[in-house]
């Protein structure tokens, strides 16, 4: 079915384009919200939450850009939200000075994992660690960005990626060996 006619039946609120909107983006919805919240059943609830806002705001579409891009975007929002909500963002329960001495990664043992394997691994990082690795290496945003959306300074954003991805790379080796 054509996107347009699904976006125009949502806004209507005709029960077949939604059922057929979520059937269509709700797996891929479903893994942001894992990257983000770390766990299934958090993941659950982001996605109910993230399919009711854009369900509410479908009518604020306004043709430009993707809206594949549109939806991705609702999806990161809600569960940006509810970091913030949860004060989760900035609290680490990992102790990271042993990730500040990694020594540099065995580049072969990183060719070995799958896409679904690094996001397992990124989905096991501390709240904040992992809220900063998906915004600026998944989805794109630039630190000046992710300081402004999660009111951090940019160094600190900077900082933190530095810190998951050694802690990812210290996870990868100590699994691989």
């Amino acid at each position: 079915m054509e996107e347009q006619s699904l976006i125009n039946g949502c806004i209507n609120h005709e029960s077949w384009a939604q059922k057929q909107l979520y059937e269509k983006y709700a797996p891929a919805m479903m893994s942001i919200c894992l990257r983000y919240a770390g766990e299934k059943e958090t993941a659950r609830d982001l996605l109910q939450d993230g399919f009711v806002t854009l369900f509410t705001k479908i009518h604020t579409y306004s043709g430009k850009g993707a809206f594949p891009a549109w939806v991705k975007k609702i999806f990161v929002n809600t569960a940006l939200e509810y970091l913030r909500k949860s004060n989760d963002v900035l609290r680490f329960s990992t102790d990271i000075t042993e990730a500040l001495h990694l020594q540099d990664t065995d580049i072969s043992v990183l060719q070995q994992l799958s896409a679904n394997d690094l996001l397992a691994y990124v989905t096991k990082l501390p709240h904040g660690y992992r809220t900063i690795f998906n915004m600026y290496a998944i989805e794109g945003y630039l630190h000046a960005e992710i300081a402004e959306e999660l009111g951090i300074q940019e160094v600190t954003s900077r900082t933190q990626f530095i810190r998951a991805r050694q802690l990812l790379q210290k996870m990868i080796l100590e699994d691989k060996r």
